[in-house]
């Protein structure tokens, strides 16, 4: 699985922006996809999940009620919508596929992760 990560720009705080993330390779639907992302001297975190089928999602609790992450397997393609966000969102997101196929549950860790896309610079001035 080959992943790309799009939709990054500038935008004021209490904008919104989705992020897209393209896959390649047909076994894309039998992995759950997940978002991090990274501010220059800071680990990289987690932001959500999505399970392989779509039915289950997961959050951090710093965008909980602000970010929704969703996937059209027919696409390949998951979309990370962010709403209301403020100038900590603004970070380098990633996204990645789980390293198992199948796998259902919440997995937030990087090593539980095997495939990262290239990722898209997020700016949210105040």
């Amino acid at each position: 699985v080959q992943l790309q990560a799009s939709g990054g720009g500038l935008v004021q705080a209490g904008g919104s922006l989705r992020l897209s993330c393209a896959a390649s390779g047909r076994t894309f639907r039998t992995y759950a996809i997940g978002w991090f992302r990274q501010d220059p001297g800071k680990e990289r975190e987690f932001v959500s999940r999505i399970g392989w089928s779509g039915t289950s999602t997961y959050y951090a609790d710093s965008v909980k009620g602000r970010f929704t992450i969703s996937r059209d397997n027919a696409r390949n393609t998951v979309y990370l919508e962010m709403n209301s966000l403020k100038p900590e969102d603004t970070a380098v997101y990633f996204c990645a596929s789980d390293r198992l196929a199948f796998r259902s549950g919440n997995y937030s860790r990087l090593d539980d992760y095997f495939y990262w896309g290239q990722g898209t610079l997020v700016t949210v001035s105040s």
